[in-house]
């Protein structure tokens, strides 16, 4: 059978089986078993065990559940009221003001969960509510919150960083120094977009919170950040300095988390099972996801389609700037669908190749595609984020998506600027390993 309509036949089996709600590992692993049958392969049972243990058993992998259940410790600590109350004093002279906490909370935050979400969902409960109670912008309120709550897929440790390390084969604690200085360059860009709003907006961006902080209460306030700040450096600091590796580190994460827990006083025997539970069904979730993944590369490689697309790609004569425009909307509306680690692990056996034939550097690409992906969060109607914070706020899905708007073409900026200057990613990673 020609390959050409072997690629349309998985296509649309694959929309079929995700619109009629299968589970997106299932349709990885049927899209697989149907196209080695149309080519003819009766060794699939043989093909799926193999591909599922060497799938589950990668040392790398282990970091994985490890970092899932660090986040789900902390998100049942008061990490993220100690956030809101140590940056508050501190950014109140800012534009914006208590805006940009949800900014800063949200970036500090996903330095130690890994998960967009679990980031939107856990500072968004406690700014929020405040935030409206002190008179802020609910539109920018929910904008700053939907934009950051991103920055749980980049900043490291990020759990969709790990996914992709494991399917592009790439180093994860490389990529997790790449995403440092991208992950800042967004903070930044956030935090410049909702000061230039609030000077542009007059007397109607002032709220009616005039509370100051003397230089005492500020030293004070920093204080609660203290825990915190020593969590992310004991995590990612062995990482960077060569002491542990990722899942060593996760293992170290862990136990910070409970610690941190305990001196908080959020640690409770009820919160350790319901922590344990929450990372078993997440990183049960992930594993499946990378066994049907992993079959389905396995699959394609037998079947020819990412060489056959790699050469076709070859032919159209595309620059490397031509093959990231259209990769970027191709993300971005395959992102509208899926949430952004099914988008990775449903591509990266399809898109890799590509990559390769145009010279682009798979660690710069890894990058790239959380940015991506991170813009399909908060775009409808299935931006993941948005759901959270709908959830939150009770506001309409596209009162939401509206808010969060500039911030997605915030993060579109950050792919231009790591796109004509790729050092703002590979530096750091080129500078440790050198």
């Amino acid at each position: 059978m020609d390959i050409t309509l072997i690629g349309f036949i998985l296509v649309v089996a694959m929309l079929l089986m995700l619109t009629s709600g299968i589970w997106v590992a299932l349709t990885l692993t049927g899209i697989s078993i149907i196209g080695l049958q149309l080519i003819g392969n009766d060794s699939i049972g043989l093909l799926l065990g193999t591909s599922s243990w060497s799938a589950v058993t990668g040392w790398s992998l282990t970091a994985l559940p490890l970092f899932i259940w660090m986040g789900e410790i902390l998100f049942r600590t008061r990490l993220s009221q100690d956030l809101f109350e140590g940056l508050s004093p501190i950014l109140s002279r800012f534009p914006g003001k208590l805006l940009h906490v949800n900014i800063l909370s949200c970036g500090i935050f996903a330095a130690v969960s890994g998960s967009s979400a679990a980031t939107a969902a856990t500072i968004g409960r406690m700014t929020l509510p405040e935030l409206s109670r002190r008179g802020y912008s609910d539109t920018m309120a929910i904008g700053t919150l939907a934009g950051s709550g991103t920055l749980g897929l980049l900043i490291p440790p990020s759990i969709i960083l790990i996914v992709y390390g494991v399917s592009a084969e790439v180093s994860i604690a490389r990529l997790f120094l790449a995403g440092v200085v991208p992950g800042l360059l967004l903070i930044c860009l956030f935090m410049l977009f909702t000061a230039v709003w609030t000077i542009l907006q007059g007397r109607k961006g002032q709220t009616a919170d005039t509370e100051t902080f003397t230089f005492g209460q500020k030293i004070q306030a920093l204080k609660k950040l203290i825990p915190i700040v020593l969590l992310i450096g004991a995590v990612l600091g062995s990482i960077y300095q060569g002491i542990a590796t990722p899942t060593e580190a996760a293992a170290f994460g862990v136990a910070g988390s409970f610690i941190l827990s305990a001196v908080l006083g959020s640690f409770s025997i009820q919160g350790f099972i319901d922590s344990v539970a929450g990372a078993v069904k997440n990183s049960c979730m992930l594993g499946l996801i990378l066994v049907g993944a992993h079959f389905l590369t396995l699959a394609m490689g037998f079947i020819g389609i990412p060489n056959e697309l790699a050469t076709w790609i070859s032919t159209l004569g595309l620059s490397p700037f031509e093959l990231i425009l259209y990769l970027t909307v191709f993300f971005v509306v395959l992102g509208c669908f899926l949430d952004g680690i099914s988008v990775i692990v449903l591509t990266t056996s399809v898109v890799l190749p590509m990559v390769t034939q145009a010279n682009i550097d798979l660690l710069w690409f890894g990058i790239f595609l959380v940015l991506v992906v991170e813009m399909s969060q908060i775009t409808p109607p299935v931006g993941f984020n948005l759901f959270v914070i709908q959830a939150l706020t009770g506001k309409n899905i596209l009162y939401v998506a509206k808010a969060a708007l500039p911030f997605f073409f915030m993060i579109a900026v950050a792919i231009v600027l790591i796109t004509v200057y790729p050092s703002i990613v590979l530096y750091l990673p080129t500078m440790m390993t050198s």
